[in-house]
């Protein structure tokens, strides 16, 4: 007959299982927008999911009723949040965001949460999540003008010898 703590770990490893097969790449998409890396270049959003993953895995003992997801989801963003991602080069539409800016947008728009969770979650005033959200928001949407694309009578010159 198997001990108890031997079976109650079998089932939280089977249970957690379930839910990375589930949600790991819902993450993953969600870390990988974060740090605005390329979908198929993506170390930073791969660290920042196993951190998040590691951190629900630690915490899986929850009360009942408590949504892995969301908790996964909380230390993601506070994760990325109290990180030095200012170092990093942003990588598509969402590159001309602010870290900031980022966060508010992908957890308002790809997540789904509320200006109020989103504020909670953040520690930031309800109002000024609105106002990030909005601001991100507009420069995906009409993004500044890059540098002016370079004469193709100058680039040639430059290839001939």
């Amino acid at each position: 007959m198997r001990d108890r703590p031997a079976v109650r770990d079998a089932r939280r490893a089977q249970e957690f299982g379930g839910f990375v097969a589930g949600a790991a790449g819902r993450l993953l998409h969600t870390a990988t927008l974060l740090t605005a890396e390329a979908p198929d270049a993506n170390p930073r959003a791969r660290r920042l999911l196993t951190r998040a993953l590691a951190h629900t895995y630690a915490h899986w003992d929850r009360p009942p009723g408590e949504d892995p997801y969301d908790r996964a989801r909380q230390y993601l963003a506070t994760r990325f949040a109290h990180a030095p991602w200012h170092r990093s080069r942003p990588h598509g539409p969402l590159a001309a965001l602010t870290p900031r800016e980022r966060l508010v947008l992908v957890l308002r728009l790809y997540e789904g949460l509320a200006d109020e969770q989103t504020a909670a979650l953040l520690g930031l005033p309800a109002e000024r999540v609105h106002a990030l959200c909005d601001r991100a928001t507009a420069t995906v949407l009409h993004p500044p003008p890059g540098p002016a694309p370079r004469a193709a009578g100058h680039v040639m010159r430059r290839l001939q010898p």
